[in-house]
């Protein structure tokens, strides 16, 4: 599962808490991506619908995700402050102390890898977008499952 290390809290949460040793490595301000950002882990199956989601719509922009190496699950930066709002079922929105992870240009989290990467010009994703998005995949996960 993705976890950003003992440097960060998690607001809600449906995971485990990082393994001791699992430190982040984000980058200093002057590399990729000065902004600091929160990061929303949610279920791999929902998070890859909700990614699916956003990037149909053209007028979205999803930010850089994240996914674990076992691809339980995925997670979407988001922008500083998120995790202190973020109360989606079965999702979690970490903080790393108030101080934000700053985009790297490699993932955060050893075993990690990134879903979409971060690009130059990337923002990261809008919590009320990408809420909406979990709860449109949550929906149809719901009833893709309860058909059959």
């Amino acid at each position: 599962m993705l976890h950003l290390g003992t440097e960060t809290d998690s607001l809600t949460t449906a995971t485990a808490p990082a393994a001791p040793g699992t430190p982040v490595a984000a980058a200093p301000p002057e590399e990729h991506g000065a902004a600091p950002c929160d990061l929303v882990t949610v279920p791999a199956r929902q998070g890859l619908e909700a990614v699916d989601i956003l990037r149909r719509d053209a007028a979205q922009d999803v930010g850089p995700v994240l996914h674990d190496g076992a691809c339980d699950t995925l997670g979407f930066l988001v922008p500083p402050g998120t995790a202190e709002a973020w109360d989606v079922p079965g999702s979690a929105c970490t903080r790393t102390a108030g101080r934000g992870l700053r985009i790297p240009a490699e993932p955060p989290v050893t075993g990690s890898g990134w879903l979409l990467p971060p690009e130059a010009d990337s923002p990261v994703t809008d919590p009320v977008v990408l809420r909406a998005a979990l709860d449109q995949a949550a929906r149809l996960i719901e009833a893709a499952d309860s058909c059959c």
